[in-house]
């Protein structure tokens, strides 16, 4: 049948529409890299924030943003590489834990496979098919029970290790948005710049996240901003506080200090004793010892 160029036309919008997605069941990338850049930039920034609230100077507030970099991208990395392995090796037990149910009690899991396949519109002879066809193999019998009763799915070691090494680059990539203008900028300049790289760098994430899954672009960036931002708000409100505080202590110890200078240096009868002191030991030189 010959296509039209006015069909061609129309379905355009409609193919260009289309998201592009893949059906090889490796782990999705973006949860890793929305995890660690989110955390990574939320993080230096409140330090940064509370540091320049707190009266902190530029080369502590380099030092400690570096130093937070290196350990919190390695301790990020460390933690998807633990939690990705934890999802691994729960998989491969729960699936031990099926084989055994398939070979001791296969009749019950045999019901459980039709009543699964029942309640997703199979029936009659085609559903007995399906059951028979699933259960005819005892690998893609546990592989069912496992990604359609128990939602299990498979964790490969190279997932493990990719996982891992997403986060901890996007932790590290994340750290740095906010940190590298105070290394070329002065204070004042770097902390605006700063502050909307950030917000920049949260609402593309928040945007592509949107555009490559569901809902609106613009609303998802939005939300972004005021996540991280607000976080990092907090850690500037915590650093007031402790320079409050700080600059309140500071002020009554001087008070005190000049109080004490305004104040007689000794009181009469200490300077008595001082006095009897001083003559004992002219008088008597070997009271000294």
């Amino acid at each position: 049948m010959a296509r039209g160029p006015g069909r061609d036309a129309a379905e355009a919008p409609t193919q260009d529409r289309r998201r592009r997605h893949s059906h090889d069941g490796s782990r999705d990338s973006l949860r890793d890299v929305i995890l660690g850049g989110q955390d990574g930039l939320v993080n230096i920034l409140g330090i940064i924030l509370g540091v320049v609230a707190g009266g902190g100077g530029r080369t502590v507030l380099i030092s400690a943003g570096f130093a937070a970099a290196i350990t919190e991208s390695i301790s990020m990395g460390a933690v998807g590489y633990t939690s990705t392995t934890e999802d691994r090796d729960y998989y491969a037990a729960q699936k031990q834990v099926e084989e055994v149910a398939v070979e001791d009690d296969g009749d019950l899991e045999c019901q459980e496979i039709e009543a699964l396949y029942r309640e997703k519109g199979f029936s009659g002879d085609l559903l007995d098919q399906v059951v028979a066809t699933i259960t005819a193999n005892r690998d893609r019998w546990v592989g069912t029970i496992l990604s359609e009763e128990r939602n299990l799915h498979p964790v490969a070691n190279r997932d493990v290790v990719r996982s891992s090494t997403v986060i901890t680059a996007a932790t590290l990539i994340g750290h740095l948005i906010p940190l590298v203008p105070f290394v070329f900028l002065s204070r004042h300049v770097a902390l605006i710049v700063a502050i909307a790289l950030s917000a920049a760098a949260l609402f593309g994430v928040g945007a592509y996240t949107a555009l490559t899954r569901v809902g609106s672009w613009w609303k998802n960036g939005a939300r972004m901003i005021a996540i991280g931002l607000g976080a990092a708000a907090i850690g500037f409100a915590i650093g007031r506080l402790f320079n409050a505080g700080g600059a309140g202590i500071a002020t009554r110890r001087r008070r005190r200090v000049s109080g004490q200078a305004a104040a007689s240096p000794l009181s009469p009868r200490t300077a008595t004793r001082v006095t009897t002191r001083r003559v004992l030991l002219r008088a008597f030189p070997e009271y000294q010892m």
